[in-house]
């Protein structure tokens, strides 16, 4: 049988034949009968178990049953047991009185009446059980609407995520379309260009100047499409955790070297320029593709939002790893923008005109822990900020 469906019973008396013969009257199936010969006993009892009913003898040494009930009902734990007295005298009134006073719901009187006490007991137990039922209702029901309102909860939040999604794509789009535009109709205006130079007969405008010039635009504009495009393909491969790290030796001074070399003249145009600060050479097991990308990612914020002022890239070795730092002189970023700029689609400024999808911080900090390192940032407003890549010099 269940145990959690059984009922206890307490008898005390200090007699044990009337014990016994007390148990045998309400014995039933599904029911457990404690017995104890003395008030002590049944406080002992009282505290290890939860009882339906206990019926107390009131003629007891030591602790008779009025004492014993006093008792029950100045402790939280027992205060609300039923209590039924027997007692040998009579049907006197002031036994009676004296019961009630100390808290019995019943009495009975010896020779006890074998129907009568399985009648009261047999109540008694049924308005336990049904307290019992009604207490583990109660609590259903509040376990069923706690799950309902966690449930809401759940649905409220996904509804926000999903808005969020919807709003993210929407803004996605637009973004993707602003960055798009620009060196496409760029591209489209030199073609025009072009077209009505060719419709003139304007040969000499095609001379070999000219034309690096042209093949020198273009190139830019058609790198700067395919950055955008590699960015989306990353974020991609990231979410989907199909990003590869193939890693190389890896010489960091002379990456640098190169990177800085290939922005100059982009920051030139920007009208800021790049200060290389000399590292000692150094080489780990890095993806050097992704070293570069993290690097073009970094300088470009930083040209993006420096304030055309100069921009310094410097490599710290230390005994464990390499920290590159690229430092700039601009806007800063203040606290509240510190806490989301690594987030994909997120900006320091709440505009377009500063260019860019505002995935390369992202990319950054993923391919960095890609590597086992990680990025930080440290920013004043209006004095700049300084992006550090921490990597091991050992593979992990």
């Amino acid at each position: 049988m269940n145990t959690n469906t059984i009922t206890k019973l307490l008898i005390v008396d200090d007699k044990p034949e009337n014990l016994q013969a007390l148990e045998a009257i309400i014995r039933y199936e599904g029911r457990q009968i404690f017995q104890a010969s003395s008030g002590d006993q049944a406080l002992a009892l009282l505290l290890e178990h939860e009882f339906a009913m206990a019926i107390l003898d009131v003629q007891m040494p030591d602790m008779n049953g009025f004492e014993l009930a006093e008792m029950m009902r100045s402790t939280e734990k027992t205060r609300h047991i039923p209590i039924v007295f027997v007692s040998a005298a009579g049907k006197e009134l002031n036994y009676a009185f004296k019961g009630y006073e100390t808290g019995a719901v019943d009495f009975l009187h010896k020779p006890l009446d074998i129907h009568a006490v399985q009648s009261k007991v047999n109540v008694f137990v049924a308005l336990y059980q049904q307290r019992n039922e009604s207490r583990r209702q109660v609590l259903a029901l509040e376990i069923s609407r706690a799950q309902q309102e966690a449930l809401l909860k759940d649905l409220h939040f996904a509804q926000e995520e999903l808005q969020r999604a919807v709003r993210m794509r929407d803004d996605f789009m637009s973004m993707v379309a602003h960055e798009l535009r620009t060196p496409l109709n760029t591209l489209f205006l030199e073609s025009q260009l072009r077209t009505l130079q060719l419709d003139r007969n304007n040969t000499e405008f095609f001379n070999e100047t000219n034309m690096r010039k042209m093949v020198e635009r273009d190139r830019r504009q058609i790198e700067s499409m395919v950055r955008l495009i590699d960015d989306m393909l990353d974020v991609s491969r990231i979410r989907s955790g199909q990003l590869s790290i193939r890693r190389q030796p890896t010489e960091l001074a002379s990456l640098l070297q190169r990177v800085v070399n290939d922005l100059s003249a982009q920051a030139v145009s920007s009208g800021s320029h790049i200060e290389l600060e000399a590292i000692e050479p150094v080489t780990g097991m890095w993806d050097q593709f992704r070293i570069e990308q993290m690097l073009i990612n970094l300088l470009t914020n930083a040209l993006r939002y420096g304030a055309k002022k100069p921009i310094t890239v410097s490599g710290v070795v230390k005994a464990d790893s390499v920290h590159i730092r690229v430092q700039d002189r601009g806007i800063g970023i203040s606290d509240e923008n510190l806490q989301r700029i690594f987030a994909p689609f997120e900006r320091a400024l709440n505009s377009d005109s500063s260019g860019g999808l505002g995935l390369g911080l992202y990319i950054t900090r993923q391919l960095a822990e890609s590597h086992g390192g990680f990025v930080r940032v440290e920013s004043v407003v209006d004095e700049g900020s300084t992006f550090t890549v921490v990597l091991p010099l050992t593979e992990t």
